[in-house]
């Protein structure tokens, strides 16, 4: 699947089968984050890769977004190192992950985002690495409309040149 093949297909999963992501799936998700630009190089992420049952189980219940979790057979952390570009660098990470996976027919979503303090102690995360995300990723229990997003029209969001002018 080329790059804007999965921009354009990729969807957020909530349900997964019971079927673990390989290995060399794990790896590539992993390598995709890790190689993603980022500020001045800073590189701020961490992950922390589960693959654990009942910790995937502890995650759903700390994350009040994403009860899911617990039925995935993959999730990655994200913490970060304190930077004024680190939820940029993470964010885009993150997206690279879910790009490299949905590839592969690997869905994910975002949970998170702040209120994941509590995963720290579980994780053994050190003080000074804020948490930005859990990323659970499995194959999709059902079959998804790829592609097929409610989206508003390109006029109403894109500006050619300066703002209010049609983009056509």
């Amino acid at each position: 699947m080329d790059v804007f093949e999965a921009v354009r297909t990729v969807l957020a999963v909530r349900q997964y089968q019971e079927k673990p992501v390989p290995e060399d799936a794990v790896r590539q998700i992993v390598e995709a984050g890790h190689l993603t630009a980022s500020s001045m190089n800073g590189q701020p992420w961490h992950f922390i890769v589960i693959e654990d049952r009942e910790t995937m189980g502890q995650l759903a219940t700390l994350a009040r977004s994403g009860p899911y979790i617990a039925q995935a057979p993959l999730a990655i952390v994200v913490g970060m190192e304190q930077s004024p570009f680190a939820v940029s660098d993470a964010s885009r990470a993150i997206q690279s992950m879910i790009l490299t996976a949905w590839a592969r027919g690997i869905g994910s979503n975002w949970v998170g985002f702040n209120n994941l303090q509590d995963v720290r102690p579980l994780l053994g995360i050190p003080e000074n690495i804020e948490i930005l995300a859990i990323v659970p990723f499995g194959y999709p229990a059902t079959s998804l409309g790829k592609g097929l997003k409610k989206r508003k029209t390109l006029s109403e969001v894109v500006h050619r040149g300066r703002w209010n002018q049609p983009f056509e």
